[in-house]
């Protein structure tokens, strides 16, 4: 299974994409789609999407990822996040993708094993579970944190019973 893992935000989304097979993983790619923060909202809206979408054409995952939003102190921020999100979620769910939604909590305790840990030890978590693996910055870790965390996600319902592939 192929998996693109989705770390949203309206100037950088993080993604990565790994191949799960069963507690198996191993690095594909990974990266940051950036917008022009001169643009309007649209613009930036309509290029993460057209980026996504060349995203997934090339890699053709079979799942996808993505971060729930967090609060932020400042609205604005966070309602520009959500639309950001609402992009990447539409993009994914169009291409026919199952997808995953985690709260950061999650990622983070599923990757690196408490819920409050530091960008920092996800990122050497994130590089210890993908060995070879450059990664292109927090955005990348945080996506292949999510990225991972689905396949774990998916590894344990699969071995429960509870999906169906």
């Amino acid at each position: 299974m192929i998996i693109l893992g989705l770390d949203p935000g309206l100037g950088t989304t993080g993604w990565g994409l790994i191949f799960a097979d069963g507690n198996r993983l191993s690095h594909i790619a990974n990266g940051q789609i950036r917008t022009e923060t001169a643009a309007a909202l649209p613009e930036r809206l309509v290029a993460l999407d057209a980026a996504l979408t060349d995203l997934i054409l090339e890699h053709r995952p079979t799942g996808a990822a993505v971060e729930e939003v967090f609060v932020n102190a400042n609205p604005q921020s966070t309602l520009k996040l959500g639309q950001a999100r609402g992009v990447v979620l539409l993009n994914a769910a169009r291409s026919g993708m199952q997808v995953g939604e985690y709260a950061a909590r999650l990622v983070k305790k599923s990757v690196v094993g408490v819920g409050n840990a530091s960008k920092d030890q996800v990122h050497a978590m994130v590089a210890r579970l993908l060995p070879g693996a450059k990664i292109s910055g927090p955005d990348a870790a945080d996506a292949l944190a999510v990225a991972i965390t689905h396949a774990h996600m998916q590894a344990s319902a699969k071995a429960l019973g509870r999906v169906r592939f």
